[in-house]
């Protein structure tokens, strides 16, 4: 007995979800092996070689995500409701703060300095654990709201239970490289935003905000503002 598909659920939506596991493979995967691969090739160049597999397959998922954002069945339809775009680039704007401080040094990140892994416990730390989980969550939840397809939902539904996986997965990592420390860091604080801060276990300090990291968030959440038309007229000439 053969079972036929609804029309409106394109090829896309299994293309995502196949780009989504290979990125996370490659992305997971890579850092799993960095102990293993630091001592046979060193910090600099592992950090090379994990960037040019990481970020082609990065480009490669937002380019086929903006060209097909509109895919499959419209569940949902917002975007003319009063507020709601407002609404929905603020979250976004939330979301760049939790996703991008969460690696501070750029510098290692680009391999000039040395790569190292690093126990924090500090700024956008004491609200969460994993900043990055947590910013991806967000926007997924802004850009489903607005876009309102089939298709977007797969997508934020795959990047979160990726993320999720990432806590795990960052948890296990962190806690083989340094034991009893980072169970100690574990106690005092939270995966669930604020959660620590309400049990008395953290408290804020907002002088640890003012870093260069958190200005160049705010940079790139008006530059991406501002040249937000333009990326969807350039990423539409990319046939994916």
């Amino acid at each position: 007995m053969y079972t036929i598909l609804p029309s409106w659920l394109t090829n896309s939506h299994f293309k995502i979800l196949g780009l989504l596991l290979v990125f996370a493979i490659v992305h997971s995967g890579g850092a799993a092996l960095r102990p293993w691969a630091e001592k046979k090739i060193g910090n600099r160049l592992y950090r090379v070689f994990f960037a040019l597999a990481s970020l082609p397959l990065a480009v490669i998922l937002i380019i086929y995500f903006f060209n097909h954002r509109y895919d499959g069945i419209q569940l949902w339809q917002v975007q003319g409701l009063p507020g709601v775009k407002l609404f929905v680039w603020v979250l976004s704007a939330i979301s760049f703060f939790f996703l991008y401080p969460a690696t501070f040094n750029l510098l290692e990140i680009a391999a000039i300095q040395k790569p190292q892994v690093h126990l924090y416990e500090t700024g956008i730390i004491r609200i969460t654990r994993h900043p990055q989980m947590v910013g991806q969550v967000i926007w997924c939840i802004a850009h489903t709201l607005w876009l309102g397809t089939s298709f977007t939902l797969v997508t934020s539904v795959g990047l979160v239970l990726h993320h999720w996986f990432g806590v795990w997965h960052g948890d296990r990592r962190l806690n083989w490289r340094y034991g009893s420390a980072f169970e100690q860091v574990k106690q005092r604080t939270s995966v669930m935003p604020f959660v620590a801060i309400i049990n008395g276990k953290q408290s804020l300090q907002w002088q640890e905000f003012f870093k260069p990291a958190y200005l160049g968030v705010m940079i790139f959440i008006l530059l991406l503002w501002w040249s937000h038309p333009l990326l969807m007229q350039a990423t539409s000439r990319v046939r994916l």
